[in-house]
């Protein structure tokens, strides 16, 4: 059974690092959450290393700019992993080919901008969907549109073989007070319909992967078995942390706030039993906020 706490801080010192979701627990697609802020400042000033670990589609340079602008300040974190850099590299290695059809809003082209870091990058052409030899998707064109939208392209998609590279694994997200569509309830359609999706962010390894390079690079002594990961996506951020062996903090004010019952920053004890049990999961902590 869970144990639900009153405040981060006191089981920060537990450990050396925290992987922490964004969007959620740190900010609501709009303003950072000030509360969650001054929490994880106060740790990192105790010596704890934060690495924030988003399922978003963009480079991790995007986001800091993002979150920036909503109030999240560079002390409060150390590193950034992002489901977007670990697609990127996959794609520029060419697991979905080398011409694509590209899925998303036009603020996520910047998945296409070059790595670096990779040794001999393929060079990746965006084409029409008659002309790919695979699919990239960030996210719907229009998160307001429900993904059945895509059905008649996905079929002609699946008819052909193509592998669809899922750059957020995230079904939905609330921004502000409106629920959106992202890239993983259409994989999830995709798969569904007997196609082939392939995911590189929570609760998948790979990103898992990204998060511990990040962090051995701020630090190289942290403690890679004293990690917590904090998050309130049950089959993100919880799951992961389960298929991970680490131990994990979840944020039921957010996504679950509903059906944890969550009011005034405190989870409905039996409520968030019942919804732990429906999602056959086993978060160590449970908070109603990060704080």
């Amino acid at each position: 059974m869970t144990q639900i706490i009153d405040s981060f801080l006191d089981i920060a010192g537990d450990y050396d690092a925290a992987f922490v979701d964004l969007w959620g627990c740190v900010h609501d697609g709009l303003h950072a959450h000030e509360a969650a802020v001054g929490a994880l400042q106060q740790y990192r000033r105790a010596g704890g290393r934060v690495v924030l670990v988003t399922n978003s589609p963009r480079p991790w340079g995007s986001v800091q700019t993002q979150i920036a602008g909503m109030g999240v300040p560079d002390d409060a974190w150390d590193a950034i992993a992002t489901s977007g850099d670990s697609a990127r590299a996959a794609m520029f290695r060419g697991v979905v080919g080398q011409r694509v059809w590209f899925i998303g809003e036009d603020r996520d082209h910047t998945f296409f901008e070059p790595m670096e870091l990779l040794d001999d990058p393929l060079t990746i052409e965006r084409v029409p969907l008659d002309a790919a030899e695979g699919i990239v998707c960030c996210g719907p064109t229009d998160p307001m549109a429900h993904p059945d939208t895509y059905r008649p392209q996905f079929l002609a998609a699946k008819q052909r073989g193509l592998k669809l590279l899922c750059a957020n694994p995230d079904i939905v997200v609330d921004r502000g007070e409106v629920r959106e569509w992202c890239a993983g309830a259409l994989a999830q359609l995709y798969t569904a319909m007997g196609g082939e999706s392939l995911y590189f962010g929570k609760p998948h390894p790979p990103i898992y992967d990204l998060a511990r390079r990040r962090l051995t690079k701020v630090d190289d002594g942290a403690d890679q078995g004293r990690i917590l990961c904090i998050g309130d996506g049950i089959q993100t951020d919880i799951l992961g942390a389960q298929q991970e062996d680490l131990d994990s903090l979840f944020i039921s004010g957010g996504l679950a706030a509903q059906e944890t019952q969550t009011r005034d920053g405190t989870p409905d004890a039996q409520a968030l039993e019942r919804y732990l049990q429906a999602e056959m999961a086993a978060p160590t902590f449970t908070i109603g906020s990060l704080r």
